[in-house]
């Protein structure tokens, strides 16, 4: 009997990446388009939903051109997205919004009207407290594009839009899986289903809302004209999905209570393992979201934009001076690593996009204790250490939520994973070792591991993440840089505090 393969998607915001893998867990094939992502004004981030489809299309079509698989062993397929953004359709399942980004802030407002108005029951729910994500966004489309929204039959992400789109789905087939519901603000999450009593306090119709169905379940198959897009054949199986963060989790190996997970990549992730849902109340910093593991959920927290920082430091900042050749990313860790960091060197706040966690759209980023000796690769230093101290702001949320949790590791994935100097630096902030992951194929992967569960084509998905998924590199805590960080830690929480509005 011949081998059979899947193919899992990840419809990120910096591009969509696919892969094929066989079923005993090799990479056969990988392709990458470059996102387009609009931004025509301060707070504004779209994209056009036909150009994440047809990223879709053409990086399938690639993998299969360069796998030279036949497309009749392809078992399944699954695709995970953007998370916390939102796409309106209408009837016939195409767009009638542009994709309506994470990274987009004009909901604030409504933010502030949901968190007012029900915001400890939203998050007491759905395990999220309303930020930039479905709630505020989708009544932003309601009282401030209500000619468009009259259109709407019904709200997904780009996963899901893709899935629909090919499997040629309408509106009434529209779907979210379980791994969002945090970011809805109208779920119940506990038991998987819309809460009315939030919809009708926001004068939402839970029509507009699809229906919420598990990870690893089959929402079609792949039609016809689709086959004729991607090299495939018609009939093979759209598997639910996951979002990109989960997807991005179950990559990492996080099946177990205690593993922790740094997804380093757009945005900056900090996430646990645990057995049970809490809903950050003290602090809300933390969402908590279902595992596809059963009876496992992930309290995680990130940084709006947290990996772009970076890019626009480099862009923005340096590359004036038109030396783009000698600014490669190891260049910068070079020499911001051969720095002896004090204790009064540049803080830099890495909000740029709003904080998220906990929700303050109104603080923005900045650098302090700047002066006649600031360096550029001190700036930069600062930038990669406003992650480490984040993280450690949301590591002390997860103690105060969990009490004596087991910390094991932290396993580092995404593209900031390659700098050796970053996660050294993260596991002294930390004081916990991080490890690095051996594959680099990411969110696809852990999509690929859904598409072979939802298929059937693995028995058991939790063995089959345990026999793929391999550690290498492990960064250990030096003692005397967790004390230091410590202390630039209460300086950058001081920091916090004066520029925040809440102060």
């Amino acid at each position: 009997m011949s081998e059979k393969y899947v193919i899992g998607i990840d419809v990120g915001t910096q591009g969509t990446k696919t892969a094929i893998f066989s079923e005993s867990g090799k990479c056969c094939a990988t392709a990458f388009e470059k996102s387009r992502l609009h931004r025509p004004s301060a707070g504004i981030v779209e994209e056009d939903p036909e150009d994440q489809v047809n990223t879709a299309y053409t990086t399938i079509r690639k993998c299969m051109q360069q796998s030279a698989i036949s497309p009749s062993s392809i078992a399944g397929i699954a695709i995970c997205g953007q998370m916390a953004g939102v796409i309106g359709i209408g009837e016939d399942g195409k767009h009638v919004t542009y994709y309506d980004s994470w990274l987009d802030t004009r909901c604030a407002p409504y933010i502030s009207m949901m968190e007012d108005l029900a915001g400890e029951e939203i998050l007491t729910k759905s395990g999220c407290a309303p930020s930039f994500n479905h709630g505020p966004k989708i009544l932003w489309w309601k009282y401030e594009r209500p000619e468009i929204f009259e259109q709407i039959k019904s709200f997904v992400q780009p996963g899901a839009y893709i899935a629909m789109r090919l499997c040629g789905l309408k509106a009434k087939d529209a779907f979210i899986d379980t791994s969002y519901l945090h970011f809805t603000c109208f779920a119940d999450n506990k038991s998987n289903t819309w809460d009315t009593g939030l919809c009708e306090r926001f004068g939402i119709n839970p029509g507009v809302l699809p229906k919420i169905v598990p990870s690893s379940q089959i929402i079609g198959e792949l039609s016809s004209s689709s086959a004729g897009l991607t090299g495939l054949i018609t009939g093979i199986p759209i598997v639910a999905g996951c979002g990109d963060t989960a997807a991005s989790f179950l990559a990492a190996g996080a099946v177990e209570e205690g593993v922790c997970v740094d997804v380093a990549g757009t945005a900056s992730v900090f996430s646990a393992t645990t057995s049970s849902f809490r809903a950050d109340i003290q602090n809300k910093v933390l969402g908590c979201g279902q595992s596809i593991i059963r009876d496992l959920w992930y309290p995680y927290a990130y940084i709006n934009g947290g990996g772009m920082n970076l890019e626009w430091f480099k862009n923005e900042i340096l590359l004036f001076k038109g030396k783009e050749a000698d600014l490669s990313f190891d260049t910068l860790d070079h020499l911001a690593n051969s720095i002896k960091p004090q204790i009064d060197d540049p803080l830099f706040i890495p909000h740029l996009g709003g904080q998220v966690s906990p929700c303050r759209p109104e603080l923005r980023g900045a650098w302090i204790n700047l002066s006649w000796s600031t360096t550029a690769p001190m700036l930069y230093r600062a930038i990669l250490e406003s992650v480490a101290l984040e993280y450690c702001t949301f590591k002390n949320s997860l103690t105060s939520l969990y009490g004596n949790y087991p910390f094991k590791e932290l396993r580092v994935t995404g593209g900031g994973e390659k700098s050796d100097f970053w996660n050294q630096m993260k596991a002294d902030a930390l004081g916990l070792k991080v490890v690095q992951i051996r594959q680099n194929e990411g969110a696809p992967l852990g999509a690929a591991f859904l598409a072979g569960f939802g298929t059937a084509l693995f028995g058991n998905i939790k063995s089959v993440i345990g026999e793929w998924v391999e550690t290498k590199t492990e960064y250990y805590p030096d003692l005397e840089m967790h004390e230091f960080y410590q202390a630039r830690l209460g300086k950058y929480l001081r920091l916090i505090k004066a520029v925040s509005e809440d102060k």
